[in-house]
C-alpha cells in the first residue's frame, strides 16, 4: 500500500493506494485520518461501478470529496491496482482536488 497524503490529494485525510495482489476483490482504496492508522480507523471505499463506502463511516462532506477525488483520478487508481503503473507512476499522476 502506498499512502497519499494531503498535499497530494487536496484532501484532509490520508489516502491509500493498492495492486490487486490476490485480492479477488474490485478496486478499493482506503482512508485514514493520519499516516500512522491502526486497521480499525481505515475505511474502505469501492470505486467500480459506483463510489461508495464498504467498511466504515465517514461523514457526507469527507466522502463527497473523496468521491470527486475518485472520479478525478479513476484512471490512475485503475491502472495502479491492476500493475499497469508502479508507485512512483501513480504518485505522479494522481491530481488534487
Amino acid at each position: 500500500m502506498a499512502n497519499l497524503l494531503p498535499k497530494h490529494t487536496g484532501l484532509p485525510f490520508v489516502v491509500w493506494i493498492s495492486y490487486r495482489g490476490g485480492s479477488q476483490r474490485d478496486v478499493r482504496v482506503k482512508v485514514s485520518p493520519g499516516p500512522r492508522a491502526l486497521p480499525s480507523e481505515m475505511i474502505s471505499v469501492a470505486i467500480r461501478p459506483n463510489v461508495r463506502i464498504v467498511e466504515g463511516e465517514m461523514s457526507a462532506s469527507d466522502f463527497g470529496a473523496l468521491a470527486k477525488w475518485i472520479e478525478l483520478n479513476r484512471d490512475v487508481l485503475v491502472k495502479y491496482w491492476d500493475g499497469e503503473i508502479d508507485t512512483n507512476d501513480a504518485i505522479d499522476a494522481i491530481q488534487p482536488v
